[in-house]
């Protein structure tokens, strides 16, 4: 299932990777609000800012409800989850990279 995962982390980076979509993101951390409202910030039009929407949507990055007329947006806060312990992941193995390159030039350093 890895290449799942890849795809997985590459949705929701993707998704990230637009600051409209990241205003987005930050906006709804604070909780839910309904399109009309997150559309508003933008100075676009609303087809165009749906698509964003859509875009956070797919990655699973953010879901939408409706009620009536009102389409209400909440964040997905398990996927951002995800994408945290993979950058986490990361974190560990580049710091212990980090740290034995240290440990070589120490070495290295007193060998001479």
């Amino acid at each position: 299932m890895p290449n799942q995962s890849h795809a997985q982390l590459n949705r929701i980076f993707q998704s990230l990777a637009d600051p409209t979509r990241r205003t987005v993101v930050e906006r709804l951390s604070h909780g839910p609000a309904p399109v009309s409202e997150l559309a508003g910030a933008f100075s676009m039009t609303l087809p165009s800012f749906l698509q964003h929407l859509q875009v956070l949507e797919d990655s699973g990055l953010v879901r939408s409800t409706k009620v009536g007329r009102v389409r209400t947006c909440r964040l997905a806060p398990q996927r951002l989850r995800f994408a945290e312990t993979w950058l986490e992941k990361q974190r560990v193995h580049w710091n212990r990279r980090l740290d034995q390159l240290d440990a070589y030039l120490t070495v290295l350093k007193e060998k001479s």
